[in-house]
């Protein structure tokens, strides 16, 4: 026999223990989600912990939905001898998931639960995750791509990420149209630069393993030092233009931004002076001793430098103040 109430089986009175159980799915799922992140990405893991607690958790739950998504297009789905068809049903499956908890805020997987309490917090909505699941799901079925089709796949994989967690950054700052403008295109730069020289790190785990080349003109195989020079003259024009306003954002993302654009800025360099035919058989890292001192330069405040023109607007703190 239940006790008289709302229907639930709860005295009418219980609503506090309603809130009580919410609060704590809510924790256990971004609990989940810093989980996913820390254990798959020590880089991230590293940059993370630079984030504002404010803002810390919101972008940890932003990467572990995408670490998922990834994991069902490249990782564990095959790995269980799912055949194309299903992956992509799980994927679909995943993206409406997505979508009806940035409408009603809950998910029964708690990752994607995670990432909807920062989207709505943030207005993430469904302009910025289409694209990326769009992109995901053309990693199941094309293998090449053209100019047009590689700009799709970089905006949706990677530069609407940088998207969300500018919504993220910007979140209770007065931010003018000028300013939001320039950061859009820092964000997406940074993003593009990001997935760019993973590419050119994983070109041989893509091609071998997974049958796919990403830049156009590119046949891995044959990859020359000229073509390796363009693609990476081309990685840091977008480093310069993410550079140019990465000292303007708040400071409760200012610092983990600057780690994140240094280690990845270290690897374009690196892999500039590896040779093109090492880089189809070998994978390009920054060691460990390297990620600290870059850490501590960020945790000391310096941004790094650009070859281009420093944007002349004022930081959101300043700006936010006047």
């Amino acid at each position: 026999m239940t006790a008289a109430g709302d229907g639930t089986g709860r005295p009418a009175d219980d609503a506090s223990a309603v809130g009580d159980a919410r609060q704590l799915y809510d924790r256990v799922a971004q609990e989940t989600a810093s989980i996913v992140i820390r254990r798959y990405s020590t880089s991230f893991g590293l940059a993370a912990r630079l984030l504002g607690g404010d803002i810390r958790q919101d972008v940890e739950n932003v990467y572990a939905l995408v670490r998922i998504a990834d994991e069902i297009v490249d990782g564990v789905a095959a790995a269980a001898g799912l055949d194309p068809e299903r992956v992509l049903r799980m994927l679909d499956a995943l993206e409406q998931d997505t979508e009806d908890a940035m409408e009603t805020g809950y998910s029964s997987n708690l990752v994607v639960h995670a990432f909807a309490i920062s989207a709505r917090s943030a207005g993430i909505e469904a302009d910025l995750t289409r694209p990326f699941f769009a992109s995901m799901r053309a990693d199941l079925s094309r293998t090449v791509h053209t100019p047009e089709t590689f700009r799709d796949y970089v905006y949706g994989s990677a530069e609407v990420v940088g998207l969300m967690c500018l919504r993220i950054f910007l979140r209770g700052h007065d931010v003018d149209d000028a300013q939001r403008a320039a950061f859009v295109v820092g964000a997406r730069s940074l993003g593009a630069a990001f997935q760019k020289v993973n590419f050119l790190r994983d070109l041989s785990a893509d091609h071998d393993e997974l049958g796919r080349s990403y830049f156009p003109g590119v046949a891995v195989d044959e990859l020359t030092e000229a073509q390796k020079h363009s693609l990476l003259d081309d990685i840091e024009a977008d480093l310069d233009r993410s550079a140019a306003v990465l000292g303007q954002l708040p400071k409760s993302s200012r610092r983990a931004v600057a780690l994140a654009q240094e280690l990845f800025s270290e690897l374009a360099r690196r892999i500039r002076t590896t040779p093109a035919s090492a880089l189809v058989r070998t994978r390009v890292r920054v060691p460990d001793p390297v990620k600290l001192r870059i850490a501590a330069g960020a945790l000391a405040g310096r941004t790094p430098a650009t070859t281009g023109t420093t944007a002349s607007i004022p930081t959101i703190d300043e700006s936010s103040q006047s």
